[in-house]
């Protein structure tokens, strides 16, 4: 079947990426097709395909870089969506491309690789995008300077065989900075050095867990390539892998980006009914760089990691829970918050 044949579905959208909606005959097609790098590299290229139907047994699209949507549980989709969550997922797609496309074939391929390698990989992807037309025009109208830090930005305690760390930015919601991604990765590997440390807790200080990456240190450093082997050699994401049978994240309010990949990493995540979870880093024209890419994928499955990337969309607690993303719910707000948190 010719691939002209195959566009029907809804009307363009104007200004919007070409998309089509296929019935899962169809898709297989369009997967196989000699052609179909013309219709995804082309002057007129298709991000997005949306299959129809039910069936088994389909393609994958592998390393094509198209995000595919199903309305349907299918295996084979990257992400599986209402019909009334189209036109979202049309617009997220249309503002960031390369950021969409590059997310679903690096989700295609975590799924089968072990922590290690899906760091390295995911940190490649990152740093590229990084060095992309979309981020730069983010980071055109996006805040240049980070606030400047008094005191430590991770504190520390010991009370014999637990090491209680909590994040200490509470005036910026404990979004990671430079700074404090360094402290914390010094604090864990306390942990990992000390074997009679037989528990470790961590919290964030303030009305939120973790608001992800500081924005206004995003992309200040100039060379993505450099960055990206400091982002291996300093990964809390992975020294909290390395500890996660003694390891507990308590996680409230916003807990977005960083915040939540790096917490899904622990053995034990346990949650205030107050949190927040979002994946915004699409929309900037970037993928989770902080190993979420990874650890969610473990905890949840590739499409809904997928789906949080994509649309945008927050869950609550309860929908994290469900999900597995957390582990726990509880309700003690005294044991979330620390001193430096106002109501």
């Amino acid at each position: 079947m010719p691939i002209a044949s195959l566009h029907h579905g809804r009307p363009s959208y104007a200004g919007l990426i070409r998309h089509i909606e296929l019935t899962p005959t169809e898709y297989a097609d369009w997967i196989r097709s000699p052609f179909v790098d013309d219709e995804i590299a082309g002057d007129d290229p298709i991000r997005l395909l949306v299959i129809r139907g039910d069936a088994s047994d389909l393609p994958s699209p592998g390393s094509l870089p198209v995000v595919v949507a199903s309305l349907t549980p299918l295996d084979v989709a990257d992400l599986v969506i209402e019909d009334d969550q189209l036109d979202g997922l049309i617009s997220a797609v249309t503002h960031s491309p390369i950021a969409a496309t590059s997310l679903a074939v690096l989700l295609r391929i975590i799924e089968s690789v072990d922590v290690e390698a899906g760091l390295a990989i995911e940190s490649a992807v990152y740093s590229t995008l990084q060095a992309g037309p979309e981020f730069a025009a983010w980071r055109a109208t996006a805040p240049h300077q980070s606030q400047h830090d008094v005191g430590p930005t991770v504190s520390i305690e010991r009370n014999e065989g637990c090491l209680a760390l909590a994040l200490n930015r509470p005036d910026r919601h404990n979004a990671i900075n430079a700074r404090l991604r360094d402290e914390l990765c010094a604090a864990l590997a306390i942990a990992i050095a000390d074997d009679t440390i037989t528990s470790v807790e961590l919290r964030g200080n303030g009305s939120s867990f973790c608001s992800g990456g500081d924005l206004g240190e995003f992309g200040a450093r100039s060379d993505p390539a450099t960055a990206h082997t400091i982002r291996l050699a300093r990964s809390p994401a992975r020294l909290i892998h390395r500890l996660n049978d003694r390891i507990t994240v308590h996680i409230h309010g916003s807990t977005l980006g960083g915040g939540i990949e790096m917490a899904a990493f622990a053995g034990h995540v346990v949650a205030h009914p107050d949190t927040v979870i979002a994946l915004p880093e699409v929309s900037l024209g970037l993928i989770p760089g902080a190993g979420g890419t990874v650890s969610l994928t473990k905890r949840i499955g590739r499409q809904r990691t997928a789906y949080l990337a994509l649309t945008g969309q927050s869950i609550s607690a309860a929908t994290a829970l469900k999900w597995h993303l957390i582990d726990a719910i509880e309700c003690d707000v005294s044991r979330w918050r620390g001193a430096a948190w106002r109501p």
